[in-house]
């Protein structure tokens, strides 16, 4: 039997790659990759994957054209409105992570909305990595101890883990044919296992999830031991 992840870890990379080399628009590839979402936490969950974080909108994509930065804003609006019955009927609990702050009104609202309606479910955490950046989430992490007034010699690593958005996660895959983390969850990636598919996201199917869990199951994690 396959051993899976209990939290996976993807950053879906290759939309705009995937749209230009077919001579359309980026929104193009935006739309499809989003269709290959809704698949991927179907996927997942069939699988008993417990955690599922995708980095969908990094604290670095703030810098694309306004144009692009509000069709993502409301791309991201649509798609939290329009499957959340789904995702709640099949007991999934929804989290976005990240700057949330720097997020337009009408999002916030949805992900409020989205996050009250599911907090109590115990099916799979979904993460949406949203206006996220690995090295801005250790900074508030850093502040909010401060804020505690915690006492030096108290804080530890475990201190610090309680104060990030999510776990350690134990698999990554990154599709668009790159080959680095992008500031994804840098201090919960520090032993997890990488694997890069040279597929641009809006064409990972469910064979090419199936390939990277399998290679994961056959490694074999040491952790330095």
């Amino acid at each position: 039997m396959l051993k899976v992840p209990h939290h996976l870890g993807i950053i879906l990379d290759g939309n705009r790659r995937w749209a230009k080399e077919r001579g359309l628009p980026a929104f193009a590839g935006h739309k499809r990759g989003l269709e290959v979402v809704k698949n991927v936490i179907k996927w997942c969950q069939e699988k008993g994957i417990k955690i599922l974080t995708l980095f969908v909108f990094s604290t670095e994509n703030w810098k694309r054209t306004k144009i692009e930065v509000n069709f993502l804003m409301k791309l991201a609006k649509f798609a939290i409105n329009d499957n959340l019955k789904e995702l709640h009927k099949a007991g999934v609990k929804i989290r976005v992570i990240g700057q949330r702050e720097k997020l337009p009104i009408f999002l916030k609202k949805a992900i409020l909305k989205a996050e009250e309606l599911t907090k109590n479910n115990e099916g799979m955490v979904l993460n949406f990595a949203l206006s996220y950046g690995g090295r801005a989430e250790i900074l508030q992490a850093i502040k909010n101890i401060i804020e505690k007034k915690i006492p030096l010699e108290k804080i530890n690593e475990d201190v610090i883990k309680e104060n990030l958005r999510t776990s350690d996660v134990d698999l990554i895959i990154r599709t668009g044919k790159e080959q680095r983390l992008s500031n994804f969850l840098l201090w919960q990636s520090a032993y997890s296992e990488l694997y890069f598919s040279p597929k641009y996201w809006p064409d990972f199917t469910e064979k090419d999830l199936d390939k990277a869990l399998t290679d994961y199951n056959n490694r074999q994690r040491r952790f330095g031991k």
